[in-house]
């Protein structure tokens, strides 16, 4: 259908309720729902790799670059998923990337069970990760168009708690089956295309975002919309009449750099790299960083890690609720810093303390990841949101993937000390971006 500019802008009514302050309802839940499974089918791609790379390596006898490679590939896909297909979405609409990626997802898992070489592989999990990175984009955006600002912080922090779920998953199935040896792993690496077909299928009938729909001048569809799903006690004008939605920015990504958004910009990029680099880096390879630095102590040394990553980002689903966005970022980045600090400059501490430093670094990682789907979001206007999140989700990716290839190198040429500082050092500059640019969103009205 053709964009309306020139659509006119519906006036309120008395007693109706604002679209921002409608009450939840089911189909609120289901659209954060819907948008799990891109969270769990990360955390489970990222899980199983690590794990079945320990039978793949000696298997198809390659060295330490393609192992890098490969546990990278999934993150380099998430890149080129979210910068180009975020872009798109914001052009074409949120609805038909939101089913298609997750065919794309489900078809490359499957295939990932005849590969013959490192090469396919790479290929296959490059494919996931650009679905991944696609739904990354897109399905935070639907979710904050969507849902009333009261509940939208707990919502979007739910979704960063389904990819921890997902990875714990990956580890206590992975262990189970990798020790059947033999190919054990392509039963593996081919079981990410369950929860995948799952989201798909139940996907169908989503429908496209209001907010989106009024941006291109489309006000009858998006009123049709906003009916049908939030409800006719709404308030349509309080969305369709908001600040500049008639003359809404064209979806370019040099409006990101605007003079209006470019230190929003500049911190989602810098905070979620400080963020992630660490964190793929170390839970990647978790069963080889255990290793090395002797704290491995079995099913029991790493279920327990496991455990407090669990643990930890069901407490980041209430920091996101009673704590400032600004606050819990800062904060996060403080606690993360001083916590892995010593494995780096302290290696000769004692381990059963190094162990305890390492659990108190997982539980808040795990937490302060809730803000990675929380954030992005309401950074950016509805013309500019998805690829705004899709940029911020890409950038991150590319320092995830960079940190995830090159850790197992590091360790090997310069050591397990200077590699734990070098991660180190990203928390700090994390904390000091955050304290000078971080901006207050909780609880704010989107534009």
């Amino acid at each position: 259908m053709p964009e309306n500019k020139l659509a006119p802008i519906p006036v309120s009514e008395p007693g109706l309720v604002p679209f921002d302050d409608a009450p939840l309802n089911r189909f609120h839940v289901k659209i954060t729902a819907l948008t799990f499974g891109a969270n769990f089918s990360d955390g489970y791609q990222l899980g199983i790799i690590g794990i079945a790379l320990t039978l793949i390596r000696p298997q198809m006898g390659f060295g330490s670059a393609w192992e890098g490679l490969l546990g990278a590939s999934a993150l380099i896909g998430i890149f080129l998923g979210s910068i180009t297909l975020g872009w798109l979405a914001d052009r074409m609409g949120r609805q038909q990337l939101y089913m298609l990626n997750f065919v794309l997802i489900t078809l490359a898992s499957i295939a990932q069970f005849w590969v013959g070489g490192p090469m396919e592989l790479f290929v296959l999990r490059l494919l996931i990760g650009i679905g991944i990175g696609a739904d990354y984009a897109i399905g935070p955006t639907l979710v904050a168009e969507f849902c009333p600002r009261r509940h939208r912080g707990f919502l979007l922090a739910s979704l960063t708690a389904m990819w921890t779920i997902g990875y714990v998953c990956s580890f206590f199935f992975g262990s189970y089956l990798i020790d059947q040896g033999g190919n054990a792993w392509r039963w593996l690496l081919a079981s990410s295309a369950l929860p995948a077909l799952v989201v798909l299928l139940m996907r169908i009938g989503t429908p496209e975002s209001p907010r989106w729909l009024i941006s291109k001048g489309r006000v009858e569809e998006a009123r049709a919309v906003v009916e049908k799903y939030i409800g006719r006690h709404v308030d349509f004008a309080s969305i369709a009449a908001e600040p500049g939605t008639d003359k809404a920015p064209s979806a370019s990504y040099r409006g990101l750099f605007s003079a209006e958004q470019w230190r929003k910009t500049a911190f989602g990029i810098l905070y979620y790299n400080c963020q992630v680099i660490p964190y793929f880096a170390i839970y990647t390879f978790l069963p080889i960083i255990m290793a090395r630095f002797g704290l491995k102590e079995g099913f029991l040394g790493d279920g327990l890690l496991n455990v407090f990553l669990l643990l930890g980002s069901i407490a980041g689903l209430w920091f996101v609720s009673r704590f400032s966005r600004r606050g819990f970022v800062i904060g996060s980045f403080v606690v993360m810093a001083v916590a892995l600090g010593p494995m780096g400059i302290w290696p000769g501490a004692p381990k059963l303390l190094l162990f305890v430093l390492f659990l108190a670094f997982t539980f808040m990682m795990s937490a302060s990841s809730n803000l990675d789907q929380v954030y992005p979001p309401e950074l950016f206007p509805t013309a500019l949101r998805s690829s705004g999140v899709g940029l911020l989700n890409g950038l991150s990716r590319v320092g995830s993937a960079a940190g995830t290839f090159l850790l197992p190198m590091s360790i090997d040429h310069l050591g397990f000390s200077p590699s734990m500082t070098v991660l180190s050092v990203f928390l700090v500059l994390g904390a000091v971006v955050s304290f000078a640019w971080a901006p207050e969103t909780s609880g704010a009205t989107l534009d």
